[in-house]
Parts: structure tokens; C-alpha cells; sequence
């Protein structure tokens, strides 16, 4: 079986990654950039595709996704999220403290291994949401709505 051309690849994909890619940010133009940096890296790259690691398919929306990540934390929003999103200081408090330490075990081990890591970060070693988001990767905003639904998971596991 012969490989496929360059125009067969892109003819046969390109419109499932624009697809993709238009799903993920606001505007035509930019979409339209990534999906030809993302065929640009598959062409550039493709005697690197091993077949017995990956199907093409899998490859290329590999290679879009890992161009959506750069994009993402090239262009991180320049505008921060208010401070009072949602702050729940005073549930938050009330709640931690009435629930015994095997309740909270219990209730934390059910989220997610991301959201664990943020409300261990911020409550039991006291680091701000700034630095939290350092360590992780991730932007300041990110961070904060993740700890938010990190919360409210945690209150629904705990009944609150």
C-alpha cells in the first residue's frame, strides 16, 4: 500500500483539524493560521510518523493539539479575572472546619488529580493561586475557576 501524498493527507484532514481548531478559539483568522502551522509541522515532520506507534490520524491531531497548547500560552488573556468571582471565604472556612479530617480525605480523593493538587497547594501549604499557577502550568485564571469547581465539588461530596 502507498503511502499517501501530501494533498491526499491534507484533502483528507484538513478540514477535521480546521474543524478542531475552530472549536477552540474566537477567531476565522487565527483558526486559519494554526490549521497551516499544523500542516506545515505535519509536512516538515512526516519522516518522523511511525506507523506502528500511531495511526496518521492520531499523529496529526496530535501535532493540533500540541499547536493549540503553544498558541494558548503564547497568547494567555491579557485581562485578569475579578477577584470576586466567587468568593466563598466564608463558606469555605465553616465548611473545612466542621468536617473530621477523614471526611475531607475521603471527599478530596474523589476529584480529580489537578483539583486535589490546587486545594492542597493553596490550603495545606498556603501558597497564593499566582504561584499555584506557576507550578502547574497554568494561567493565573485557569487556577482560580479550577479551584472554584474544585469547592464546589468538595461541597457537594461533603453534603454542604
Amino acid at each position: 500500500m502507498n503511502a499517501p501524498g501530501w494533498e491526499e493527507i491534507y484533502a483528507a484532514y484538513s478540514g477535521k483539524v480546521m474543524g478542531y481548531i475552530m472549536a477552540r478559539v474566537q477567531h476565522r483568522a487565527d483558526a486559519e493560521d494554526l490549521c497551516a502551522d499544523v500542516f506545515e509541522k505535519v509536512f516538515r515532520k512526516m519522516d518522523q510518523f511511525d506507523r506502528s506507534k500511531a495511526s496518521l490520524s492520531t499523529w496529526i491531531f496530535t501535532i493540533t493539539r500540541n499547536t493549540l497548547i503553544d498558541h494558548f500560552r503564547k497568547n494567555k488573556p491579557t485581562e485578569e479575572l475579578d477577584e470576586n468571582l466567587s468568593d466563598d471565604g466564608e463558606v469555605e472556612a465553616p465548611l473545612l472546619e466542621q468536617e473530621t479530617l477523614s471526611e475531607l480525605a475521603a471527599a478530596l480523593n474523589l476529584l480529580p488529580q489537578e483539583l486535589r493538587d490546587i486545594v492542597v497547594l493553596l490550603y495545606y501549604d498556603r501558597k497564593p493561586l499566582t504561584e499555584i499557577a506557576e507550578l502547574m502550568h497554568l494561567s493565573y485564571g485557569a487556577v482560580k475557576l479550577r479551584h472554584q469547581k474544585a469547592l464546589t465539588l468538595l461541597k457537594r461530596a461533603l453534603g454542604a
